[in-house]
């Protein structure tokens, strides 16, 4: 039961923060991690997808599920006047 609220917690955070910019730190396994800095496109029921557009002029797309967040593969932090992490 609290894994539910934990994630409905991290949907409704995830869903408040569509459109803005955000730092996303990806555990990719064997110790390898990327940080990348995208916005948070849009939120489905199941996942939310992050654009990232790098120096050669390339936009990217990436999705993630709530699970992630909450298993801590991806670690999201939503840039502004105070850098927040959504957990």
């Amino acid at each position: 039961m609290l894994e539910k609220s934990s994630l409905a917690k991290i949907k409704k955070n995830v869903e408040d923060s569509v459109g803005k910019k955000v730092i996303l730190k990806a555990n990719k396994g064997r110790k390898k991690t990327t940080i990348r800095e995208g916005i948070l496109e849009s939120a489905y029921p199941s996942i939310f997808v992050v654009k990232i557009s790098n120096e050669y002029n390339s936009i990217r797309r990436v999705s993630y599920t709530y699970s992630d967040i909450l298993t801590e593969t991806v670690e999201v932090t939503i840039c502004g006047e105070q850098k927040t992490k959504i957990s």
